[in-house]
């Protein structure tokens, strides 16, 4: 039975802020859950979005229903927390701090089963994933130097191994073309992808996905804010490229009304926020059923890496041929110590590929001692 779940609030001030279209980040928050069993087995897991709120959901709301919980079953808990949750917790922060949970408890049932995450996902059909590189963001500098850092940026991961890679655009029109046209210029023969984090309107977003087709980019994520969704059937209809989206949508329900208004060609949820792991293989069921291709959202630590990382490594691809382009995993390359010095044993990322962890669980373990560097709350429930 579940004895004990703690979180870790976690935050790291960066040297150098980073920026996207919204706004620059200059600092790091992550929110770890752990769900430990009455023979003091852990699983972790991690929440995306605000970690102060995920937090008091967790330590105030959800703990209390699971404390004395079998954590073998943990989809009946998924559907204990959100029935009890149900009239103010469809979608939010407070679907962010379930996903961690059930993260967690989908660790804690391959340990205690000893098998991986991915077997109990269905069953990996591939050893090692070909990554994306995830970098390229603003920095608060001149233009002209901004474009050269960012080409300059992308070679490198070029030189680490990666054959594709996802560039930030949304910083203004002018740029963002200019960016385009310099990075297929310098890297003709890369798979290239485009993310505006829903920066423009419709008429922007044709404008610069009209760019986008121009020079061969793979697809154009979030070129809309999700609180339009029906828009994406309007530009899907004026371009070629494909069009990618939902890091911020989540469950089932949630991506069957995104998806079944038309225009978006892959579904991208984020396995800390659109209900956790378990969720994600029931939304990968509904894009399937559409024809659609799913290709999570990678944000934050080893463990959502790692919950990606089994995900991709058990994907079919939509529609399935003897010759298939393997599906991807987004590797963010964006300075992050919480991810890169807070682990045990993490993911390998060598060559521009992951090696799926096979050890029981997600296969990933944080440095308890290495936690304290970054660890700014950390609260407790027990039975």
């Amino acid at each position: 039975m579940i004895e004990c779940i703690r979180t870790y609030r976690l935050r790291h001030k960066l040297e150098e802020s980073f920026g996207f279209s919204q706004w620059h980040y200059d600092v790091r928050n992550q929110l770890l859950v752990e769900v430990v069993d009455g023979d003091g087995v852990s699983g972790w897991g991690e929440c995306y979005g605000p970690s102060e709120v995920t937090q008091t959901a967790i330590d105030s709301v959800y703990a209390p229903l699971l404390i004395g919980w079998d954590p073998l079953k943990n989809e009946a808990a998924w559907q204990h927390c959100w029935r009890a949750t149900l009239d103010f917790a469809r979608k939010g922060v407070m679907m962010g701090a379930m996903s961690g949970l059930d993260m967690a408890l989908l660790d804690l049932k391959g340990k205690r089963l000893n098998v991986s995450a991915s077997e109990l996902m269905g069953g990996r059909v591939r050893d090692t994933v070909q990554c994306y590189a995830t970098g390229m963001y603003f920095r608060q500098e001149p233009e002209p130097q901004l474009l050269d850092r960012i080409i300059a940026e992308a070679g490198s991961y070029i030189d680490q191994g990666f054959s594709a890679l996802k560039i930030k655009v949304g910083k203004n029109p002018a740029f963002d073309k200019q960016q385009i046209r310099a990075m297929r210029k310098a890297y003709p023969e890369v798979r290239l992808m485009a993310d505006s984090n829903h920066a423009y309107d419709l008429h922007q977003a044709i404008e610069i996905g009209r760019v986008l087709d121009e020079h061969n980019f793979e697809w154009f994520e979030e070129p809309l804010s999700p609180e339009h969704a029906g828009l994406h059937r309007q530009l899907a209809d004026k371009l070629d490229i494909a069009i990618a989206t939902g890091e911020c949508e989540q469950t089932r329900w949630g991506f069957q009304d995104l998806l079944e208004k038309g225009g978006v060609a892959i579904a991208q949820p984020d396995l800390a926020y659109c209900g956790g792991p378990t969720e994600a293989l029931k939304i990968r069921a509904i894009a399937s059923s559409h024809g659609i291709n799913v290709v999570p959202h990678c944000w934050g630590t080893q463990l959502n890496l790692a919950a990606a990382a089994h995900f991709v490594a058990t994907t079919y691809v939509e529609p399935g041929r003897a010759e298939i382009s393997q599906p991807l995993l987004e590797s963010d390359r964006a300075c992050n110590p919480m991810r890169d010095e807070m682990f045990v044993t993490s993911v390998s990322i060598s060559g521009g590929f992951a090696t799926v962890p096979t050890s029981p669980g997600l296969g990933v373990e944080p440095d308890r001692q290495a936690m304290k560097r970054f660890c700014v709350q950390q609260t407790e429930k027990r039975s």
